[in-house]
Protein backbone atom coordinates (compact mmCIF):
# COMPACT_ATOMS: atom_id res chain seq x y z
CA UNK A 1 0.00 0.00 0.00
CA UNK A 2 1.35 3.60 -1.10
CA UNK A 3 0.61 7.23 -0.69
CA UNK A 4 -0.03 9.59 -2.68
CA UNK A 5 2.87 10.45 -5.04
CA UNK A 6 3.24 14.19 -5.24
CA UNK A 7 6.21 13.81 -7.93
CA UNK A 8 4.14 12.86 -10.62
CA UNK A 9 0.98 14.66 -10.89
CA UNK A 10 -0.72 12.59 -14.27
CA UNK A 11 0.08 9.08 -12.75
CA UNK A 12 -1.13 9.35 -8.68
CA UNK A 13 -0.83 6.63 -6.34
CA UNK A 14 -3.96 6.17 -4.59
CA UNK A 15 -4.43 4.32 -1.34
CA UNK A 16 -7.11 1.90 -1.41
CA UNK A 17 -7.31 0.22 1.45
CA UNK A 18 -5.06 0.11 4.34
CA UNK A 19 -3.86 -3.06 6.77
CA UNK A 20 -3.67 -2.13 10.48
CA UNK A 21 -2.12 -4.60 13.20
CA UNK A 22 -2.59 -2.54 16.57
CA UNK A 23 -2.02 -2.82 20.12
CA UNK A 24 2.00 -1.97 19.65
CA UNK A 25 3.75 1.19 21.05
CA UNK A 26 5.16 3.42 18.68
CA UNK A 27 8.35 5.21 19.00
CA UNK A 28 10.67 7.74 16.82
CA UNK A 29 10.41 10.57 14.97
CA UNK A 30 7.76 11.76 12.18
CA UNK A 31 8.18 15.35 10.86
CA UNK A 32 5.98 16.74 9.70
CA UNK A 33 5.11 18.31 6.05
CA UNK A 34 3.67 21.70 4.73
CA UNK A 35 0.35 23.02 5.45
CA UNK A 36 -2.52 21.42 2.81
CA UNK A 37 -4.81 24.04 4.15
CA UNK A 38 -1.92 26.82 3.42
CA UNK A 39 -0.66 25.77 0.53
CA UNK A 40 -4.63 25.83 -1.55
CA UNK A 41 -5.31 29.34 -1.21
CA UNK A 42 -1.55 30.12 -1.84
CA UNK A 43 -1.70 28.56 -5.32
CA UNK A 44 -4.72 30.44 -5.92
CA UNK A 45 -3.55 33.81 -5.15
CA UNK A 46 -0.62 33.23 -7.76
CA UNK A 47 -3.41 33.82 -10.57
CA UNK A 48 -2.89 37.47 -9.17
CA UNK A 49 0.75 37.95 -10.48
CA UNK A 50 2.13 37.93 -13.84
CA UNK A 51 5.82 37.39 -12.23
CA UNK A 52 7.09 33.89 -11.57
CA UNK A 53 6.31 32.23 -8.13
CA UNK A 54 8.50 29.91 -6.52
CA UNK A 55 7.04 28.03 -4.10
CA UNK A 56 8.62 24.96 -1.43
CA UNK A 57 7.41 22.61 1.38
CA UNK A 58 4.40 21.99 -0.49
CA UNK A 59 2.93 18.65 0.51
CA UNK A 60 2.35 15.69 -1.70
CA UNK A 61 -1.42 15.31 -1.13
CA UNK A 62 -4.09 15.07 -3.28
CA UNK A 63 -5.58 17.94 -3.09
CA UNK A 64 -2.44 20.22 -3.95
CA UNK A 65 -2.44 18.22 -6.70
CA UNK A 66 -5.86 18.90 -7.86
CA UNK A 67 -5.14 22.76 -6.86
CA UNK A 68 -2.09 22.69 -9.42
CA UNK A 69 -4.69 20.66 -12.29
CA UNK A 70 -6.80 23.18 -11.76
CA UNK A 71 -4.13 26.02 -12.28
CA UNK A 72 -2.96 24.05 -15.27
CA UNK A 73 -6.29 23.99 -17.17
CA UNK A 74 -6.79 27.63 -16.92
CA UNK A 75 -3.23 28.40 -18.56
CA UNK A 76 -0.93 28.40 -15.47
CA UNK A 77 2.24 27.24 -16.67
CA UNK A 78 4.48 24.70 -13.75
CA UNK A 79 7.30 23.31 -13.23
CA UNK A 80 7.36 20.87 -11.02
CA UNK A 81 10.64 20.01 -8.87
CA UNK A 82 10.67 16.52 -7.33
CA UNK A 83 13.33 16.80 -4.58
CA UNK A 84 12.07 19.71 -2.72
CA UNK A 85 8.34 19.65 -2.79
CA UNK A 86 8.95 23.10 -5.10
CA UNK A 87 7.49 24.28 -7.97
CA UNK A 88 7.63 27.46 -10.03
CA UNK A 89 4.48 28.98 -11.14
CA UNK A 90 4.23 31.51 -14.63
CA UNK A 91 0.90 33.31 -14.87
CA UNK A 92 2.56 35.83 -17.48
CA UNK A 93 0.04 35.29 -20.39
CA UNK A 94 -3.87 34.87 -21.12
CA UNK A 95 -4.94 32.38 -17.77
CA UNK A 96 -8.83 31.30 -18.97
CA UNK A 97 -11.43 32.32 -16.21
CA UNK A 98 -13.33 29.26 -16.67
CA UNK A 99 -12.84 26.51 -13.41
CA UNK A 100 -14.70 23.23 -14.34
CA UNK A 101 -16.83 21.00 -12.14
CA UNK A 102 -14.38 18.19 -12.77
CA UNK A 103 -11.68 19.85 -10.86
CA UNK A 104 -13.04 21.77 -8.13
CA UNK A 105 -15.43 18.95 -7.21
CA UNK A 106 -13.65 17.16 -4.86
CA UNK A 107 -12.49 19.79 -2.91
CA UNK A 108 -14.01 22.89 -1.53
CA UNK A 109 -11.09 25.17 -1.76
CA UNK A 110 -11.89 25.53 -5.74
CA UNK A 111 -13.65 28.31 -4.59
CA UNK A 112 -10.58 30.59 -4.48
CA UNK A 113 -9.76 31.06 -7.74
CA UNK A 114 -13.42 33.50 -7.84
CA UNK A 115 -11.64 35.82 -6.32
CA UNK A 116 -8.20 36.22 -7.98
CA UNK A 117 -9.81 35.89 -11.52
CA UNK A 118 -12.03 38.66 -10.68
CA UNK A 119 -9.15 40.78 -9.35
CA UNK A 120 -7.29 40.28 -12.25
CA UNK A 121 -9.09 39.66 -15.23
CA UNK A 122 -12.73 41.37 -14.20
CA UNK A 123 -14.66 38.35 -14.67
CA UNK A 124 -14.88 34.21 -13.69
CA UNK A 125 -17.09 30.91 -14.04
CA UNK A 126 -16.22 29.02 -11.52
CA UNK A 127 -18.36 25.42 -10.43
CA UNK A 128 -19.69 25.39 -7.00
CA UNK A 129 -17.58 23.57 -4.72
CA UNK A 130 -17.17 19.87 -3.57
CA UNK A 131 -15.29 18.14 -0.89
CA UNK A 132 -15.89 15.80 1.93
CA UNK A 133 -19.40 15.33 3.04
CA UNK A 134 -19.00 15.97 6.43
CA UNK A 135 -21.76 19.07 5.91
CA UNK A 136 -23.05 22.06 4.07
CA UNK A 137 -20.43 24.75 2.42
CA UNK A 138 -22.86 27.44 1.59
CA UNK A 139 -20.68 30.32 -0.42
CA UNK A 140 -22.92 33.23 0.13
CA UNK A 141 -20.52 34.66 2.57
CA UNK A 142 -17.97 34.66 -0.37
CA UNK A 143 -20.42 35.82 -2.54
CA UNK A 144 -21.73 38.79 -0.79
CA UNK A 145 -18.27 40.02 0.38
CA UNK A 146 -17.53 39.61 -3.45
CA UNK A 147 -20.61 42.07 -4.38
CA UNK A 148 -19.50 44.48 -1.53
CA UNK A 149 -16.25 44.80 -3.64
CA UNK A 150 -18.69 45.82 -7.42
CA UNK A 151 -19.05 42.04 -8.22
CA UNK A 152 -22.36 41.22 -9.72
CA UNK A 153 -23.12 37.61 -10.27
CA UNK A 154 -25.33 34.80 -10.73
CA UNK A 155 -25.46 31.21 -10.03
CA UNK A 156 -26.33 28.69 -13.45
CA UNK A 157 -26.23 25.15 -13.68
CA UNK A 158 -23.96 24.70 -10.62
CA UNK A 159 -21.47 27.61 -11.78
CA UNK A 160 -21.11 30.82 -10.70
CA UNK A 161 -20.96 33.57 -13.38
CA UNK A 162 -19.37 36.51 -12.00
CA UNK A 163 -17.92 39.75 -13.45
CA UNK A 164 -16.76 43.30 -12.62
CA UNK A 165 -16.88 46.86 -14.51
CA UNK A 166 -13.02 47.42 -14.91
CA UNK A 167 -11.54 46.91 -11.70
CA UNK A 168 -12.65 45.58 -8.10
CA UNK A 169 -13.23 48.62 -5.64
CA UNK A 170 -11.64 48.62 -2.08
CA UNK A 171 -13.95 48.67 0.37
CA UNK A 172 -15.57 47.94 4.47
CA UNK A 173 -16.56 44.36 4.64
CA UNK A 174 -17.47 42.80 7.72
CA UNK A 175 -17.69 39.21 7.69
CA UNK A 176 -21.36 37.68 8.83
CA UNK A 177 -19.56 34.68 10.97
CA UNK A 178 -15.94 33.79 10.96
CA UNK A 179 -15.59 31.74 7.71
CA UNK A 180 -12.04 30.48 6.52
CA UNK A 181 -12.57 29.97 3.00
CA UNK A 182 -14.27 33.42 2.76
CA UNK A 183 -11.86 35.12 4.66
CA UNK A 184 -9.41 33.85 1.98
CA UNK A 185 -11.42 34.86 -0.76
CA UNK A 186 -11.31 38.18 -0.12
CA UNK A 187 -7.79 38.60 0.97
CA UNK A 188 -6.69 37.67 -2.23
CA UNK A 189 -9.17 39.86 -4.34
CA UNK A 190 -9.29 42.90 -2.28
CA UNK A 191 -5.24 42.74 -2.70
CA UNK A 192 -5.50 44.06 -5.98
CA UNK A 193 -8.59 45.90 -5.89
CA UNK A 194 -8.73 49.75 -6.73
CA UNK A 195 -8.14 51.48 -3.05
CA UNK A 196 -8.60 50.34 0.47
CA UNK A 197 -10.45 47.71 1.53
CA UNK A 198 -11.11 46.98 5.68
CA UNK A 199 -11.99 43.71 6.48
CA UNK A 200 -13.76 42.46 9.74
CA UNK A 201 -14.39 39.69 11.79
CA UNK A 202 -12.46 37.51 9.70
CA UNK A 203 -11.14 34.01 10.68
CA UNK A 204 -7.16 34.43 12.21
CA UNK A 205 -6.64 30.20 11.17
CA UNK A 206 -2.27 29.92 11.10
CA UNK A 207 -2.78 29.48 7.51
CA UNK A 208 -4.66 32.40 6.72
CA UNK A 209 -1.93 34.26 8.08
CA UNK A 210 0.54 32.78 5.99
CA UNK A 211 -1.56 33.37 2.76
CA UNK A 212 -1.32 37.00 4.09
CA UNK A 213 2.76 37.26 4.68
CA UNK A 214 3.12 35.38 0.86
CA UNK A 215 0.85 38.29 -0.59
CA UNK A 216 2.86 40.55 1.37
CA UNK A 217 6.12 38.72 -0.29
CA UNK A 218 4.44 39.61 -3.49
CA UNK A 219 4.42 43.08 -2.93
CA UNK A 220 0.81 43.27 -1.57
CA UNK A 221 -0.20 45.37 0.94
CA UNK A 222 -2.16 43.98 3.88
CA UNK A 223 -1.59 44.83 7.30
CA UNK A 224 -3.21 43.41 10.84
CA UNK A 225 -5.44 46.75 12.77
CA UNK A 226 -7.34 44.56 15.31
CA UNK A 227 -7.38 40.68 16.40
CA UNK A 228 -10.12 39.59 13.29
CA UNK A 229 -9.21 43.25 11.07
CA UNK A 230 -7.66 43.71 8.27
CA UNK A 231 -6.64 46.67 6.49
CA UNK A 232 -5.63 45.99 2.45
CA UNK A 233 -4.44 48.82 0.15
CA UNK A 234 -5.11 47.26 -3.19
CA UNK A 235 -2.02 47.28 -5.51
CA UNK A 236 -1.73 46.93 -9.41
CA UNK A 237 1.36 44.65 -9.88
CA UNK A 238 3.47 41.90 -8.26
CA UNK A 239 6.91 40.87 -7.70
CA UNK A 240 9.05 37.22 -8.58
CA UNK A 241 8.70 35.41 -5.12
CA UNK A 242 10.03 32.50 -3.65
CA UNK A 243 7.87 31.58 -0.01
CA UNK A 244 8.12 28.32 1.45
CA UNK A 245 4.44 26.74 2.82
CA UNK A 246 4.27 26.38 6.49
CA UNK A 247 4.02 23.60 8.99
CA UNK A 248 0.61 21.55 8.70
CA UNK A 249 -0.58 21.87 12.12
CA UNK A 250 -3.48 19.47 12.17
CA UNK A 251 -1.09 16.54 10.80
CA UNK A 252 1.32 17.45 13.80
CA UNK A 253 -2.03 16.99 16.25
CA UNK A 254 -2.89 13.71 14.61
CA UNK A 255 0.35 12.63 15.63
CA UNK A 256 0.23 13.73 18.38
CA UNK A 257 -2.89 12.54 19.62
CA UNK A 258 -2.29 9.06 18.32
CA UNK A 259 1.24 9.10 20.61
CA UNK A 260 -1.13 9.68 23.70
CA UNK A 261 -3.44 6.68 22.53
CA UNK A 262 -0.94 4.38 22.21
CA UNK A 263 1.05 5.67 25.13
CA UNK A 264 3.84 5.69 23.20
CA UNK A 265 6.59 8.39 23.40
CA UNK A 266 7.39 10.29 19.91
CA UNK A 267 9.45 13.56 18.67
CA UNK A 268 7.29 15.65 16.58
CA UNK A 269 9.67 17.71 14.34
CA UNK A 270 8.77 20.65 12.21
CA UNK A 271 6.13 22.23 13.81
CA UNK A 272 6.09 25.16 15.47
CA UNK A 273 4.69 24.80 19.26
CA UNK A 274 2.94 28.03 19.39
CA UNK A 275 0.41 27.51 16.18
CA UNK A 276 -1.15 24.32 18.27
CA UNK A 277 -0.54 25.98 21.92
CA UNK A 278 -5.04 25.20 22.38
CA UNK A 279 -4.52 21.48 21.19
CA UNK A 280 -1.21 20.81 23.44
CA UNK A 281 -3.58 22.14 26.96
CA UNK A 282 -6.34 20.25 25.74
CA UNK A 283 -3.52 16.81 25.43
CA UNK A 284 -2.15 18.10 28.55
CA UNK A 285 -5.44 17.70 30.62
CA UNK A 286 -6.00 15.08 29.16
CA UNK A 287 -2.33 13.13 30.76
CA UNK A 288 0.11 13.21 28.41
CA UNK A 289 3.46 14.38 28.95
CA UNK A 290 4.70 17.24 26.71
CA UNK A 291 7.97 18.88 26.08
CA UNK A 292 8.13 21.93 23.53
CA UNK A 293 11.04 23.17 21.75
CA UNK A 294 11.77 25.93 19.23
CA UNK A 295 10.43 23.08 15.93
CA UNK A 296 10.03 20.13 18.13
CA UNK A 297 7.76 18.58 20.42
CA UNK A 298 7.97 15.28 22.62
CA UNK A 299 5.49 13.46 24.06
CA UNK A 300 4.52 10.61 25.58
CA UNK A 301 0.90 9.44 26.25
CA UNK A 302 0.03 8.17 29.90
CA UNK A 303 -1.48 5.05 30.75
CA UNK A 304 -4.30 6.93 32.57
CA UNK A 305 -6.82 8.94 30.05
CA UNK A 306 -8.56 11.53 32.04
CA UNK A 307 -12.39 12.88 30.32
CA UNK A 308 -12.53 16.09 28.72
CA UNK A 309 -15.56 18.18 27.74
CA UNK A 310 -15.21 20.32 24.82
CA UNK A 311 -16.36 22.28 21.63
CA UNK A 312 -14.89 22.78 18.29
CA UNK A 313 -14.74 26.52 17.46
CA UNK A 314 -12.73 28.99 15.03
CA UNK A 315 -8.85 29.47 15.39
CA UNK A 316 -7.77 29.96 18.65
CA UNK A 317 -10.02 27.36 19.53
CA UNK A 318 -10.18 23.19 19.44
CA UNK A 319 -10.15 22.87 15.27
CA UNK A 320 -12.97 20.57 13.89
CA UNK A 321 -10.33 19.10 12.20
CA UNK A 322 -8.97 17.10 15.21
CA UNK A 323 -11.99 16.21 16.51
CA UNK A 324 -12.63 13.31 15.36
CA UNK A 325 -8.60 12.05 16.44
CA UNK A 326 -9.18 13.57 19.77
CA UNK A 327 -12.75 11.66 19.66
CA UNK A 328 -11.00 8.19 19.92
CA UNK A 329 -8.61 9.28 22.34
CA UNK A 330 -11.40 10.15 25.17
CA UNK A 331 -13.10 6.60 24.05
CA UNK A 332 -10.12 5.79 25.99
CA UNK A 333 -10.82 7.58 28.95
CA UNK A 334 -11.88 6.47 32.42
CA UNK A 335 -15.29 8.28 32.20
CA UNK A 336 -17.94 9.92 29.82
CA UNK A 337 -16.72 12.98 27.44
CA UNK A 338 -18.65 14.94 25.51
CA UNK A 339 -17.50 16.96 22.37
CA UNK A 340 -19.77 19.42 20.53
CA UNK A 341 -19.15 20.37 16.94
CA UNK A 342 -20.30 23.71 16.18
CA UNK A 343 -18.46 24.07 12.83
CA UNK A 344 -20.00 21.53 10.17
CA UNK A 345 -23.35 19.65 11.04
CA UNK A 346 -22.28 16.11 9.64
CA UNK A 347 -19.13 15.61 11.12
CA UNK A 348 -19.47 12.61 13.38
CA UNK A 349 -20.17 10.14 10.65
CA UNK A 350 -17.20 8.29 11.78
CA UNK A 351 -18.50 7.04 14.87
CA UNK A 352 -21.21 4.26 13.71
CA UNK A 353 -17.41 3.11 12.43
CA UNK A 354 -15.81 3.58 16.05
CA UNK A 355 -18.85 2.34 17.81
CA UNK A 356 -18.34 -1.49 15.13
CA UNK A 357 -14.74 -1.68 16.89
CA UNK A 358 -16.13 -1.71 20.73
CA UNK A 359 -16.33 2.29 21.56
CA UNK A 360 -19.62 3.10 23.17
CA UNK A 361 -20.72 6.55 21.67
CA UNK A 362 -24.02 8.32 21.44
CA UNK A 363 -24.56 11.30 18.83
CA UNK A 364 -27.56 13.99 20.13
CA UNK A 365 -27.68 16.76 17.79
CA UNK A 366 -24.48 18.50 17.58
CA UNK A 367 -23.08 16.55 20.47
CA UNK A 368 -21.15 13.08 21.02
CA UNK A 369 -21.52 11.58 24.34
CA UNK A 370 -18.08 8.79 24.63
CA UNK A 371 -18.94 6.74 27.80
CA UNK A 372 -14.96 5.76 27.45
CA UNK A 373 -13.34 2.89 28.97
CA UNK A 374 -13.10 1.06 25.63
CA UNK A 375 -11.14 -1.60 24.55
CA UNK A 376 -10.87 -1.70 20.76
CA UNK A 377 -10.84 -4.71 18.64
CA UNK A 378 -9.81 -5.08 14.78
CA UNK A 379 -12.40 -4.40 12.29
CA UNK A 380 -13.36 -4.11 8.66
CA UNK A 381 -13.88 -0.46 8.52
CA UNK A 382 -15.37 2.11 6.17
CA UNK A 383 -13.59 5.81 5.88
CA UNK A 384 -16.04 8.34 4.89
CA UNK A 385 -14.08 11.83 4.67
CA UNK A 386 -10.78 12.75 5.43
CA UNK A 387 -10.34 13.37 9.03
CA UNK A 388 -12.95 9.96 9.64
CA UNK A 389 -9.87 8.23 7.59
CA UNK A 390 -7.24 9.32 9.96
CA UNK A 391 -9.66 8.46 12.92
CA UNK A 392 -10.01 5.15 12.04
CA UNK A 393 -6.29 4.30 11.53
CA UNK A 394 -5.50 5.43 15.09
CA UNK A 395 -8.38 3.50 16.81
CA UNK A 396 -7.08 0.55 14.53
CA UNK A 397 -3.58 1.29 15.68
CA UNK A 398 -4.77 0.93 19.46
CA UNK A 399 -7.20 -2.09 18.66
CA UNK A 400 -6.36 -5.81 19.53
CA UNK A 401 -5.70 -7.67 15.96
CA UNK A 402 -5.85 -6.58 12.08
CA UNK A 403 -8.02 -4.09 10.81
CA UNK A 404 -8.69 -3.10 7.33
CA UNK A 405 -9.66 0.07 6.44
CA UNK A 406 -11.53 1.12 2.76
CA UNK A 407 -12.18 4.00 0.82
CA UNK A 408 -9.17 5.29 2.22
CA UNK A 409 -8.08 7.42 -0.79
CA UNK A 410 -9.75 10.39 1.32
CA UNK A 411 -6.01 10.03 3.11
CA UNK A 412 -4.11 11.14 0.03
CA UNK A 413 -6.11 14.09 0.06
CA UNK A 414 -4.46 15.38 3.41
CA UNK A 415 -1.98 13.09 4.71
CA UNK A 416 1.66 13.17 3.08
CA UNK A 417 3.09 9.69 3.22
CA UNK A 418 1.05 8.23 6.11
CA UNK A 419 2.06 4.38 5.39
CA UNK A 420 5.78 5.96 5.45
CA UNK A 421 5.99 8.08 8.41
CA UNK A 422 3.80 5.34 10.57
CA UNK A 423 5.98 2.17 8.98
CA UNK A 424 8.96 4.24 10.57
CA UNK A 425 7.83 4.51 13.66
Amino acid sequence: VHGANWSNFTKSLIMDKLEVFGARKLKGQIKISGSKNASLPILAATILSKKKIHLSNLPKVKDVETMIKLLESVGSKIKISKKKNSICINNNKKIKTFAPYSLVKTMRAGILVLGPMLARFGKAKVSLPGGCSIGTRPIDIHLKALKKLGTKYKIIDGYVHAFVKKRLKGAKIKFAKISVGATENLIIAASMADGISILSNCAIEPEIKDLVNFINKMGGKIKWIGRRTLKIHGVSDFVETEYKITQDRIEAGTYLIMAALTQSTLKINGIDPKIIKTEIDVLKKIGAKITLDKNKITISGNKIIKNINLKTAPYPGFPTDLQAQLMVLLCKAKKHSVITEEIFENRFMHVAELNRMGAKIKIKGNKAIIEGNTDFKGAELMATDLRASVSLILAALSAKGKSLINRTYHLDRGYEKIDIKLRKV
